[in-house]
């Protein structure tokens, strides 16, 4: 672990802003996209599956069935090697997350990827809070955000939810029978797909059936790597059924098998007329002046929440928000706080920025000629004004 004092010396010498290595993880149970600029060469990880996740700014290590130290985790730039995220927040929380925010929250909590796959990713759900808690889990609600490409994908759309018309009763026993039967994608059926658009999104609750399509994908979430399987198979992937009640102890698998899974499961949210009518969130501009455009990229809960930033080459602008963000610059080349980053070069293209670098305010500007596209991810309780989803209650019988 690192020292206190090596901590704050990373922190001063950078003077807040942590230039972050990519961290990229690997998958058994997904083939990749291939959409992450690596090398062809470089998505195959043997034994270990494909390498089709890129996590930013992370805290979180992967939870993969053959583990590697140190996967997930991002990694800060400094002088003397890297050093891991995780261990400068530990070792110095209030001087990353400022000191009144560091004595009520524990971590960052929150987690960003770029998910890239070849085919849908298997029907799954992940635990709502206190399901999470009573396992030592984290929940994992989630935010999805279509990036800018023509190439959407073989599967270009995503499963959520059941189909409104069948009971509670109804769809728990459907649900049942296709985990015990645990036979190919059978289980989709029950469920209903919308299709994916560029730069369009949805928030997903814990507690929610889905299946994400395979357009190229960036995602906000609970600091959580939490789920359950409920897809026997992947395309040509097999998926073991470990995969499905791996989270519950050796009892409740024996004592109450399939059925476990159950309890995750919130149906008022998935029996829901129109998934889509109440969770898709399309950016909602915050405001636009001079050549620069700010909108509310992830939104919806209280858990976290992101901000896309658009610059026109030349123009600049700063921004002072509440507390600790990391950042993505997607496209463009763009001097941040007087760091050169350049968007599709990881390595170049990721900081962090501490709570007090955020608060005093930084200044982008875009020194490219093409249009910049700079995405902020901010943790719970950190932006209380951005927008939420009122969810209705189904009124379906």
């Amino acid at each position: 672990m690192i020292s206190n004092e090596q901590a704050e010396a990373i922190i001063a010498n950078c003077d807040g802003l942590l230039e972050l290595e990519a961290a990229f993880v690997a998958r058994d149970w997904m083939t990749p996209g291939r959409r992450l600029g690596l090398d062809e060469s470089q998505y195959d990880a043997g034994k270990r599956g494909w390498v089709c996740e890129r996590w930013l700014a992370s805290t979180t290590p992967a939870s993969n069935r053959i583990p590697v130290e140190g996967e997930g985790l991002s990694f800060v730039r400094t002088a003397s090697g890297p050093v891991q995220l995780d261990e400068l927040v530990k070792a110095v929380p209030s001087s990353i997350m400022g000191e009144e925010y560091a004595a009520t929250h524990s971590g960052l909590g929150r987690l960003a990827k770029i998910f890239d796959y070849g085919e849908r990713v298997p029907f799954h759900i992940h635990p709502p809070t206190e399901q999470a808690e009573a396992l030592g889990l984290n929940s994992k609600d989630e935010a999805y955000y279509f990036l800018p490409s023509s190439d959407l994908g073989l599967h270009p759309e995503s499963f959520f939810g059941v189909h409104p018309s069948l009971r509670e009763e109804e769809a728990a026993d459907r649900l049942v029978g296709h985990l015990k039967k645990w036979d190919g994608d059978r289980v989709l059926e029950m469920s209903r797909a919308y299709h994916l658009y560029s730069e369009g999104g949805y928030f997903v609750p814990s507690g929610v059936l889905h299946a994400p399509g395979t357009a190229l994908t960036l995602e906000l979430q609970e600091d959580s790597d939490a789920m359950a399987f409920l897809q026997a198979s992947c395309g040509e992937v097999l998926l073991d059924k470990e995969l499905l009640l791996g989270a519950f102890d050796t009892h409740t698998q024996e004592q109450i098998g399939e059925r476990a899974i159950l309890d995750w499961v919130d149906w008022e949210l998935n029996r829901l007329a129109d998934f889509h009518s109440v969770f898709h969130i399309d950016p909602a501009v915050i405001s636009d002046a001079e050549g620069v455009e700010i909108a509310w990229l992830f939104w919806g809960g209280e858990k976290f929440s992101s901000k896309r930033v658009r610059l026109t080459p030349g123009s600049s602008v700063t921004l002072a928000e509440n507390g600790v963000y990391s950042l993505l610059v997607w496209t463009g080349d763009v001097s941040i706080g007087g760091r050169r980053m350049s968007g599709g070069t990881p390595g170049k293209d990721e900081l962090l920025v501490t709570a007090r670098r955020a608060v005093e305010g930084i200044e982008y500007v875009n020194t490219s000629d093409v249009m910049a596209e700079v995405i902020l991810f901010f943790g719970p309780d950190i932006n209380p004004e951005s927008p939420i989803i009122d969810v209705p209650i189904c009124s379906n019988s």
